[in-house]
């Protein structure tokens, strides 16, 4: 999996440094909160993308899940949860990116 970060967020990042280090520095305060694993946390993380229709956030937590160990048939049945909340349409949309991240694009 590629954790190639697009290039207007790097820029951001460069633009607005203080910015970056306090989100950063919230992202880490919030996967230490909790008793969650790391893979629980990224399904979760998945879900609430794909309830937010967020195709950047999608992949990242894409990645990140098959990173913490979360397979493939795992993923689907995140995907698939979606249908009866966001629909049949933004569910496939959702499938798509996944399906794209999953073979490495």
């Amino acid at each position: 999996m590629s954790r190639e970060l697009p290039k207007t967020y790097e820029e951001f990042r460069k633009d607005f440094p203080e910015l970056a280090e306090a989100y950063d520095a919230l992202g880490k305060a919030a996967h230490e909160s909790g008793p969650l694993d790391q893979r629980t946390r990224e399904l979760v993380k998945l879900g609430l993308a794909i309830g937010a229709r967020q195709e950047g956030s999608i992949r990242s937590h894409t990645r990140r899940a098959v990173e913490a160990g979360v397979s493939r048939e795992d993923l689907l049945q995140v995907i698939g949860l979606a249908v009866t909340t966001i629909g049949f349409g933004p569910t496939v949309a959702t499938y798509a990116w996944v399906k794209d991240e999953l073979a490495g694009r």
